[in-house]
């Protein structure tokens, strides 16, 4: 049975857990887009939370205490993400990721009144990371903000970036226009030329604007999509005449991307905020805890795939978070983990990721990530984990939150 077929059957999802529930079950609201735009990154990406929730209670929990996941369809439509924040934060979430920065945007401001956490791992407002205006906003890793600079600044150190062009060609949504004020910022230092081509959302047409691209004769293209649109966005680049090596993505573009494009996909770079593969403790802890007894949320297949990697990462750090919260006592509440998430240092999930560390002020974590390339049969690092023009991206988190905040 496949993860769509498992969500049709309910509308909560509670974690399997090796014995019964202990007193405090700490509850996170996964409210995410299974079936709209996001369809093919949301199933494996929430397959990876599920399972590594599933390991840490099979692995006893954190304090004696279990993990649910509440999981919900939203379409990736703001009403129906409120609906379901009103729902889970009823039955006693916390913490919720909604991998959707249309839905996140909506409910930012009444989750902080709520005191409820918000994850937006690789997704959602860039300049949340400022813990000052956003004290509940946990983006955790890098923004789109930091990913735009991590490969602006791969281009600069591969080819150059004085009097070059670069299109970025993006889903016509905030997500798609996320990357705008920091290429601008960087335009004006590194002496690039940007501009941008969107597409309308879901992304299964883009001719038009790939046309204008071939026109604007860039030297580098940055395609900003996620789900099925970004396997077109590199098959439409190529038919225009942009050849695979030019082609930087944003983080969503994975192995179920370069299956659609077919060998045409190599030599085509992205971010990546985690590792992908097997070779990870804790992707080889929850082969052999959670899917081999056949405690897994989806397809086998998935484990260790991108999108899957990534979603037990952004799970590990929320669990770090609550085991550091719960060590002053009390009950585990927003502030608890609020408390927790500000206490996280140098973590990186064995191994699995940059290693964050998360501060009142910071609550990116530090923006750290890489380059990796698609060699025809896997994505292979490029450069090594690193936060990109640091400085710059900081000022315009906090020139944006700043304005927010008025």
């Amino acid at each position: 049975m496949n993860w769509m077929r498992k969500l049709a059957l309910t509308t909560a999802v509670v974690v399997a857990t090796a014995g019964p529930i202990h007193a405090e079950e700490i509850k996170f609201g996964l409210l995410q887009d299974f079936t709209a735009v996001y369809t093919f990154v949301t199933g494996q990406y929430n397959q990876g939370q599920r399972d590594y929730l599933t390991l840490v209670n099979e692995e006893g929990g954190i304090g004696g205490n279990t993990f649910t996941a509440i999981v919900r369809d939203t379409g990736n439509q703001p009403q129906r993400g409120i609906e379901a924040y009103n729902r889970a934060k009823e039955e006693g979430a916390i913490l919720f990721d909604f991998l959707s920065t249309p839905v996140s945007a909506a409910i930012l401001d009444q989750a902080q009144a709520d005191k409820n956490i918000v994850i937006t791992p690789v997704h959602g407002r860039g300049d949340a990371s400022d813990g000052t205006v956003f004290p509940y906003i946990f983006p955790v890793m890098a923004t789109y903000w930091a990913q735009a600079a991590n490969l602006v600044e791969y281009m600069k150190q591969t080819g150059g970036l004085e009097g070059k062009k670069i299109a970025i060609v993006h889903i016509d949504s905030p997500f798609g226009r996320e990357p705008g004020p920091i290429l601008q910022a960087l335009s004006e230092q590194e002496g690039f030329e940007f501009r941008a081509f969107p597409y309308a959302s879901p992304g299964n047409e883009q001719s038009a604007a790939w046309s204008e691209v071939r026109r604007y004769r860039p030297d580098y293209v940055m395609i900003w999509g996620a789900g099925g649109g970004q396997a077109v966005s590199v098959r439409t680049a190529i038919q225009n005449g942009i050849r695979p090596e030019q082609i930087h993505s944003v983080i969503w573009l994975a192995e179920t991307d370069a299956a659609n494009v077919g060998p045409q996909m190599k030599g085509v770079k992205r971010f990546e905020a985690t590792a992908s593969g097997m070779d990870h403790p804790i992707i080889q802890r929850i082969q052999e805890k959670v899917i081999t007894p056949g405690k897994g949320a989806g397809e086998t297949a998935n484990v260790g795939n991108s999108y899957y990697n990534l979603g037990v990462a952004t799970m590990a750090v929320a669990v770090e978070a609550a085991r550091l919260g719960a060590e002053a006592g009390g009950p585990m509440n927003g502030d608890a983990l609020k408390a927790g998430f500000e206490k996280i240092s140098g973590y990186d999930a064995e191994g699995l990721m940059p290693a964050v560390t998360i501060t009142a002020t910071d609550h990116q974590g530090g923006g750290a990530g890489r380059v990796s390339e698609w060699d025809g049969e896997k994505w292979v690092p490029v450069s090594e984990w690193h936060a990109a023009y640091p400085e710059i991206v900081r000022k315009v988190i906090e020139d944006s939150a700043a304005h927010y905040g008025k």
